[in-house]
């Protein structure tokens, strides 16, 4: 099967994102590019970290009124992102002025546009800090209710929690990209995140691509960990 892993270099230190890359290079489908790094580095660092052949997934959340995120994304397109997010709760005209900045950007630079994705409901809130900001709950619901949306403001998928992946899978159909950050595997910690699964139980809900972070990268051999990964989800 394709390699579904997208690693996440949360670090704000590019050496140490160039060295992650360079190991990780054949033993994930691609890297994950966070704010952290992007705040500490911009552009300079994404070109950086770019290896041939390995996608990254700019995760930036771009969450603003539609002129401003549709700047932000022709802004960075030309870093050529495999993948590119924004937030869902930014609303139906801030998501189709990103979808269409990054498709026109794109055609212009002659280059294959990114997918551009939503983020649905983060994975460090449960359902009371939905109902702290105001939003209803609970946190699937809230997940369905906005994936719908982005479907249907033309998007290519969103990122969600894999304890929603199912319920969006189902409400949504085959076509759109799910994107599952939260996974973790049984032999790793827990960490912040509060709506996890692991990545073989995020890949039968329906998941297309899983964002493992320190499982990975925290591990004293980070290509071994996601060959161990990748080896669990062959074999489930």
């Amino acid at each position: 099967m394709p390699n579904p892993i997208f690693a996440a270099l949360d670090t704000p230190d590019v050496d140490q994102a160039k060295a992650l890359a360079e190991t990780l290079a054949g033993h994930v489908g691609g890297i994950k590019l966070g704010l952290e790094f992007f705040a500490a580095n911009g552009p300079d660092g994404v070109r950086a970290v770019t290896r041939p052949g390995l996608p990254i997934f700019l995760d930036l959340k771009f969450h603003d009124i539609p002129n401003t995120v549709a700047g932000a994304v022709r802004a960075v397109v030309p870093l050529a992102p495999a993948i590119l997010n924004v937030h869902a709760s930014g609303g139906p005209a801030m998501m189709r002025a990103a979808r269409d900045a990054a498709h026109e950007t794109a055609t212009s630079l002659g280059v294959a546009p990114p997918r551009v994705i939503a983020v649905t409901v983060l994975t460090s809130l449960g359902d009371d800090d939905l109902a702290g900001v105001g939003q209803a709950g609970p946190a699937r619901s809230q997940a369905v209710r906005l994936a719908r949306l982005t479907r249907d403001c033309g998007l290519d998928g969103v990122v969600c929690a894999p304890t929603d992946v199912s319920a969006i899978r189902e409400a949504c159909g085959p076509g759109i990209l799910l994107v599952t950050p939260g996974v973790r595997p049984d032999w790793a910690a827990k960490g912040d995140q509060k709506r996890i699964a692991t990545p073989a139980a995020t890949l039968a809900a329906g998941a297309d691509y899983l964002v493992i972070g320190r499982p990975i990268t925290a591990s004293d051999d980070p290509a071994a960990a996601a060959t161990r990964i990748l080896d669990e989800l062959r074999r489930s």
